[in-house]
C-alpha cells in the first residue's frame, strides 16, 4: 500500500482545520430566523387578494392582503418549497433558498387564470436574467451561493437548450465557457476544458458513465461544469484535472402537466420527446415524472446514422415532514455508426485534416458495420432531516453499460490521397459501477464563527468484462478515385480475436471518506477547508497484477465579498488525482507509483449586480502535474514528468433590458509538456487543448402585443489544437455561426434554428469532419 500526501500543503491544511475545530463542537448556536415577502398578481399585473402562500414541509404560510402582498416569517435557512394558490387560478410551486436571518424579496409571483399549473421554478432574485441561475446543491455538496463558493463553475439550463432547438449533448455543452465537445471513436462523449478531457461522469452528483453509450438530453434539467481538479469532493473516478461535468435531471413536482415535442430537420432528423409529470396520490405525497425521447437521424456523410431511444421514469415519495424518498431509472439504447479514427504515416506530409484529398462528405466504410450499445442506470435517494440544521442523505446508484458490438473504423494515411484501411469490432463489453454514498450536512457555530459542514463516505465497486477482434491492414485505397466502401460481410473474415485473447476482466473497489467545512468568519469573509481520503484496490485478475493505493486530496478556498451579496473576490487551492498501477522495470524490479496528481491555484472575481441582471466571473488558474509517469531511454519507468496548464476564464450572463438576454464566455489555455521521456516534445502543446475558446448567444423576445416572439444569434470559436504530442498534425481553428427564431406561449412553443450558417468546414479534436449548414424545427405543446 502506498500512502500519499500530495505535498506539504495537505498537511498544513489538515493541521489548520483541526486548530479551528478542535474542542469547539459543543457550542452549537441557534440558527437565525428568516422571512420571505412578495406580491401575488394575475397575468395582467393586477393584485390577487387572499391567495394562499404556504410552505408545506414547514407548516407555515400566509394569505395575501388586498394589494396582493404577503409576508411569511419564522423560517429556517435552507431550500424550501413554496406553494401559491387561489381558486380560479393555476397553482405555482416556487423553490426558495434562504440564508440565516435573510429577508428575501420574491418579487411578483404571477398566477394564470386558465387553470394550468406552472412547473416548478427556482426563485433566488433571478426574476429576469433567466439564463443566470447558478443555485445548485451539487457543486459543493451543500447549499452554497455562487458568490460564497471559491470554485468556478458554469451552468447551462434547459431554457437555453430549448431556445437553441438543441437535440444533442455535444452542441449543448458549447454554451459553457471554454468547453469543447469530444466524441470518442468508441462512441462515448466527453468535453475538453482547461486543457483536459473528461466524460460526463456525474449525474445529480453521483457517478455515471458515457464512455461507450453517450447520453440523451431529453431528461436534462441543466448541465453543470465545475472547473479545476475536483478530486476532493468527487474523487478520481468522476473528475479529471480539468474538472467535472454534472448532469442535473428533471425531478417530479406537485403539478400535473404534460409536454410533447417534435423536432425535424436536416439529414432526415425526426425526434419525439415527452415529459409527463403527475401526482399519484390526492395528498401529493407521491409524485411521478416520465421523460422519454425517440431520435432518428442520418449522417451528413454518404453513409451513417444515429438512432437512439431514452426512457427515464422518476418517483418521489414524501414519507413524512422529515423523510423523502426518490427513485430514478434511465434506459438508453443506441444504434449508430462510429466516426473514423485517422492515423498519419511518418512520411505522409500531412499537417492538417484539410490536407486530405477525400471528399468532405465521403466515408471509407459502409454503415452496416455499425454499433449497438445500451445503458441502464438506477438511482435512489433517502433524505432525512435529523434536526433543524442537520440532514442525512443516503444515495445508491447502479450504472451498467453494455456493448453488443461496435465496429470502429481506422485509416492510416500514407499520403493525402492514399489510405490503408483496417477495422476493429469492440464487444461484447460489459461495465458496471455500483456506488453507495452517505452525506451529512449541518450548520453550527463555534463562538462567532458559523460553519456549514459536510461529512461523507462512499463505496464504489466496478466490474468490467471486454472482448474485441481487430484486423490488420485490409487494403490501400486511393481516395481521389471512385473507390468502393467496405461492407460488414467483407470485413468480418479479416477479424482476429488475438489482440485481447478471450475475456478480459477488471474489478476495482474504492473506499472514500471526506469532510468539507465552510467557515463564515464574518458576514463577508469565509473560507472552505476540505479533505478526501481514498483507498483504491484492484485485485490480481491473472493478466494484470493487483495493487492498492491510498491518497489524500485537500482543497482550500477563500472568499471575501467586496460588496455584500454582489461582488466577491476568491482564491482556491484544489487537488485531483489518478491511481497508477505498479510498473515492472527491465531489471525485474517493481516500481510502486504514487497516484498521478494535479494541483490548481486560482484567483478571481465574481459579480451579481444590478438586481442580478448582470452576473460575471473572471479568473486565472495554474494547474501543475508534477509527477507524470515517463519511460527513459533505458526502458526504465520514472515518475518525474511535468505538465503545466494555465490560463483564464471570463463568463458573463446578462439581461440589460427586458427581453434581451446575453450568454457569453472566453477561455484562454496554455497547456504544455514541460518534462517528458522524449526530450523532443518538451515545450510542446498538450494534445487536444485549444488555446482560445469563445461562445456567445444573444436573444431578444418582444414585450408588446407579440410577447413571446423572439430571435437569437450566436456562435462559437475554437482555436487550433494538435492531434499528437509531436505537434505535427494540427486540427484547424473554426468559427460557427448559428441563429434561431422562436414563439413562446403558455401552452405551446415553436422554434426554428439554423446551425453553421456560414457552411464552414471544420473538424473535431480527433480530426473528424463535422456537419455543414443545417437546420432544425421544433413544436412543443403543453397541457
Amino acid at each position: 500500500m502506498n500512502l500519499f500526501l500530495s505535498n506539504s500543503a495537505s498537511k498544513g491544511i489538515f493541521i489548520m482545520y483541526i486548530i479551528v475545530l478542535g474542542g469547539t463542537f459543543s457550542s452549537l448556536a441557534q440558527q437565525g430566523q428568516s422571512s420571505v415577502h412578495g406580491k401575488i398578481t394575475d397575468n395582467d399585473g393586477l393584485p390577487i387578494s387572499y391567495a394562499n402562500v404556504y410552505f408545506k414541509e414547514l407548516d407555515k404560510g400566509a394569505l395575501s392582503d388586498g394589494k396582493g402582498a404577503f409576508v411569511v416569517e419564522g423560517l429556517p435557512r435552507g431550500n424550501h418549497q413554496l406553494l401559491v394558490s387561489h381558486i380560479g387560478f393555476g397553482k405555482r410551486t416556487v423553490q426558495v433558498a434562504l440564508k440565516s436571518g435573510e429577508r428575501k424579496d420574491l418579487g411578483k409571483i404571477v398566477l394564470f387564470e386558465n387553470g394550468s399549473d406552472l412547473q416548478e421554478v427556482i426563485v433566488s432574485d433571478r426574476k429576469v436574467n433567466r439564463f443566470a441561475d447558478k443555485a445548485t446543491e451539487y457543486v459543493a455538496r451543500m447549499p452554497l451561493e455562487n458568490l460564497e463558493n471559491p470554485q468556478v463553475y458554469s451552468v447551462v439550463n434547459k431554457e437555453l437548450l430549448q431556445e437553441q432547438v438543441l437535440t444533442d449533448i455535444d452542441q449543448s455543452v458549447r454554451n459553457a465557457t471554454g468547453v469543447v465537445p469530444v466524441v470518442y471513436p468508441s462512441g462515448g462523449f466527453a468535453a475538453t476544458f482547461r486543457g483536459f478531457n473528461i466524460g460526463i461522469n456525474s449525474r445529480n452528483g453521483m457517478e455515471t458513465s458515457t464512455g461507450r453509450s453517450s447520453v440523451d438530453i431529453g431528461n436534462v434539467e441543466r448541465i453543470e461544469v465545475l472547473k479545476g481538479p475536483s478530486g476532493t469532493l468527487f474523487g478520481s473516478n468522476v473528475s479529471s484535472f480539468g474538472g467535472v461535468v454534472n448532469l442535473v435531471t428533471k425531478k417530479p413536482t406537485e403539478d400535473k402537466q404534460t409536454e410533447i415535442g417534435y423536432t425535424t430537420g436536416s439529414f432526415n432528423l425526426h425526434r419525439i420527446t415527452a415529459d409527463i409529470n403527475t401526482p399519484l396520490t390526492r395528498d401529493k405525497k407521491t409524485l411521478f415524472r416520465l421523460n422519454t425521447a425517440l431520435n432518428r437521424q442520418k449522417s451528413f456523410l454518404d453513409y451513417g446514422f444515429n438512432n437512439t431511444f431514452l426512457i427515464a421514469p422518476s418517483l418521489k415519495h414524501i414519507a413524512s415532514d422529515r423523510l423523502s424518498l426518490t427513485l430514478d431509472a434511465e434506459l438508453f439504447d443506441a444504434k449508430s455508426t462510429r466516426t473514423l479514427y485517422s492515423r498519419y504515416g511518418t512520411n505522409s506530409g500531412i499537417t492538417s485534416p484539410e490536407d486530405l484529398l477525400i471528399d468532405y462528405n465521403k466515408v471509407l466504410f459502409h454503415e452496416d458495420a455499425n454499433a449497438s450499445t445500451s445503458s441502464l442506470k438506477l438511482f435512489t435517494q433517502a433524505q432525512y432531516r435529523l434536526a433543524a440544521n442537520w440532514t442525512s442523505t443516503t444515495l445508491f446508484s447502479y450504472v451498467e453499460e453494455d456493448v453488443d458490438h461496435s465496429y470502429q473504423y481506422y485509416a492510416t494515411w500514407l499520403s493525402p490521397g492514399l489510405a490503408a484501411r483496417n477495422i476493429g469490432n469492440w464487444g461484447p463489453i460489459y461495465n458496471s459501477y455500483t456506488n453507495i454514498q452517505e452525506n451529512i450536512n449541518g450548520e453550527f457555530a463555534t463562538g462567532t464563527v458559523r460553519h456549514k459542514m459536510l461529512v461523507g463516505a462512499s463505496l464504489r465497486f466496478m466490474d468490467a468484462r471486454s472482448e474485441a477482434a481487430t484486423s490488420g491492414f485490409i487494403d490501400t485505397v486511393d481516395v481521389t478515385t471512385d473507390f468502393r466502401v467496405l461492407r460488414k460481410q467483407e470485413l468480418d473474415p479479416y477479424m482476429v480475436a488475438g489482440n485481447w485473447p478471450g475475456w478480459h476482466r477488471a474489478n476495482d473497489n474504492t473506499y472514500s471518506v471526506y469532510v468539507s467545512d465552510v467557515l463564515e468568519l464574518t458576514d463577508r469573509l469565509s473560507t472552505m477547508l476540505s479533505l478526501r481520503l481514498d483507498h483504491f484496490s484492484r485485485p490480481d485478475n491473472g493478466a494484470v497484477e493487483g495493487y492498492e493505493q491510498t491518497s489524500l486530496a485537500p482543497k482550500l478556498g477563500l472568499v471575501y465579498q467586496l460588496v455584500k451579496e454582489q461582488v466577491s473576490v476568491f482564491g482556491n487551492y484544489m487537488n485531483g488525482f489518478q491511481n497508477q498501477a505498479p510498473a515492472n522495470q527491465p531489471d525485474g524490479a517493481l516500481l510502486v507509483l504514487d497516484p498521478l496528481y494535479a494541483e490548481q491555484a486560482e484567483g478571481g472575481v465574481k459579480a451579481e449586480v444590478f438586481d442580478k441582471r448582470l452576473t460575471a466571473t473572471i479568473s486565472y488558474y495554474h494547474i501543475a502535474i508534477d509527477n507524470a509517469v515517463r519511460t527513459n531511454a533505458d526502458g526504465f519507468v520514472e515518475q518525474d514528468g511535468r505538465q503545466v496548464s494555465k490560463g483564464g476564464d471570463f463568463e458573463v450572463v446578462a439581461n440589460p433590458i427586458a427581453g434581451l438576454n446575453i450568454v457569453g464566455g472566453y477561455a484562454f489555455n496554455d497547456n504544455r509538456i514541460v518534462k517528458a521521456s522524449d526530450e523532443d516534445i518538451e515545450g510542446n502543446k498538450a494534445v487536444g487543448a485549444p488555446e482560445n475558446v469563445a461562445n456567445l448567444w444573444l436573444s431578444y423576445a418582444l414585450q408588446g402585443k407579440l410577447k413571446g416572439l423572439g430571435i437569437g444569434v450566436g456562435g462559437n470559436y475554437v482555436d487550433e489544437n494538435y492531434l499528437f504530442s509531436d505537434n505535427v498534425v494540427a486540427v484547424p481553428s473554426y468559427t460557427l455561426l448559428n441563429a434561431s427564431i422562436f414563439f413562446e406561449q403558455p401552452s405551446w412553443r415553436l422554434g426554428l434554428k439554423g446551425n453553421n450558417l456560414a457552411n464552414e468546414k471544420y473538424w473535431s479534436s480527433y480530426g473528424v469532419a463535422q456537419a455543414p449548414a443545417n437546420f432544425a424545427a421544433n413544436l412543443t405543446v403543453r397541457f
